[in-house]
């Protein structure tokens, strides 16, 4: 629950952050439209995400490889290729994320850590 708590309150900053919002048009658009199901989709894959990368014994991720959920060609949510630049406000969006949920600096830092080891199958452009 707490994940899921910070990965919905990552959600929200990015949907405001114009500088990464513009990968995630068709989730936006459905939100507005009233559809949650695409937001509850990207909730559950992080969450899990999130929770086998820490060390959970009863969550596994099941979905696309970093790789592929950040390409166009194998994602048709994703619009646009993630650089280096949108990678960081990723993270930054992340911590505000987690302090929203007031999570621990030391946490923090060793979520950041895990997220970085994703750059390279993430930023492909």
């Amino acid at each position: 629950l707490a994940i899921r708590s910070v990965v919905d309150s990552t959600i929200f900053v990015i949907a405001a952050d114009s500088r990464i919002n513009g990968f995630f048009e068709v989730l936006l658009m459905e939100v507005g439209s009233g559809n949650l199901s695409g937001f509850q989709d990207l909730s559950n894959e992080l969450t899990s995400f999130f929770s086998a990368a820490t060390g959970s014994k009863n969550i596994a991720y099941t979905g696309l490889s970093m790789q592929d959920a950040h390409n166009p060609a194998t994602n048709s949510r994703m619009k646009g290729k993630a650089t280096n630049a949108s990678f960081d406000a990723f993270i930054e969006d992340l911590v505000k994320g987690a302090q929203k949920n007031g999570v621990p600096t030391n946490i923090i830092q060793s979520i950041g850590a895990l997220v970085e080891t994703q750059r390279s199958a993430v930023v492909q452009q």
